[in-house]
């Protein structure tokens, strides 16, 4: 688990569900008996000594009734069939999970020019063709995307988009999509180029659950 600085103080821990029990006792032994306090969005855990560690509930919602701790890993921990989006200009990738496991997918390229630093009327042309050839890119994901996802539609409990936002929100204007787009969950991830390899490594992510933590003296706000 690789520790991240958190905006206002403390810092951010991804941790997978199979790990999240153990986590939290090991919190407990570094900081002193806990306290839990539970909210749809987050679970909050205050320790003896006065650390906290704020637990962002993954696949909302969560329903916060007690016990607590158990019933947020049991939510982290359910096997969900998940879609993935990934899509940057020139490259998509898309795929259906069980869990970890990657049931069906399919990956694709469209040719879409760099940038120039060419100007006046062949600039204006290279525009013109590099934002037609951006637009055939985007149409050939979601034609991708209606043909892997669409008939998961019943069965997918979430929906996570990565890659390029501007991208990811052209593709949102994509009408077929709307089912799919309707169950969109955080996080976004920001990806590489989107090939097999990078959409299967996308799980150890989406299924992390996000913690902030603030030892005793840290402050909690900026």
């Amino acid at each position: 688990m690789t520790a991240r600085p958190a905006s206002g103080g403390g810092r951010w821990v991804d941790v997978p569900p199979e790990r999240l029990n153990k986590w939290i006792d090991g919190f407990a032994g570094r900081h002193g008996p806990i306290t839990a306090v539970a909210e749809p969005d987050v679970l909050r855990l205050t320790a003896a000594d006065g650390s906290t560690a704020d637990l962002v509930v993954p696949f909302p919602p969560f329903e916060p009734a007690a016990p607590y701790i158990s019933r947020f890993i049991a939510h982290a921990s359910r096997q969900r069939t998940v879609g993935v989006i990934l899509l940057r200009l020139g490259g998509h990738a898309t795929g259906v999970f069980r869990g970890a496991e990657l049931v069906v997918s399919k990956v694709g390229s469209t040719y879409v020019q760099g940038r120039t630093a060419a100007g006046g009327w062949s600039q204006q042309r290279f525009a013109r063709r590099r934002g037609n050839q951006a637009s055939k890119a985007v149409e050939a994901a979601g034609d991708t995307v209606a043909r892997v996802l669409l008939p998961y539609d019943k069965e997918l409990d979430a929906v996570i988009l990565g890659g390029d936002r501007r991208s990811v929100e052209v593709l949102g204007e994509d009408r077929r999509l709307a089912p799919l787009l309707a169950k969109v969950v955080e996080p976004f991830l920001t990806v590489p180029d989107p090939k097999l390899a990078v959409l299967k490594e996308t799980p150890a992510r989406f299924r992390a659950v996000r913690v902030r933590v603030v030892n005793a003296g840290e402050p909690a706000a900026g």
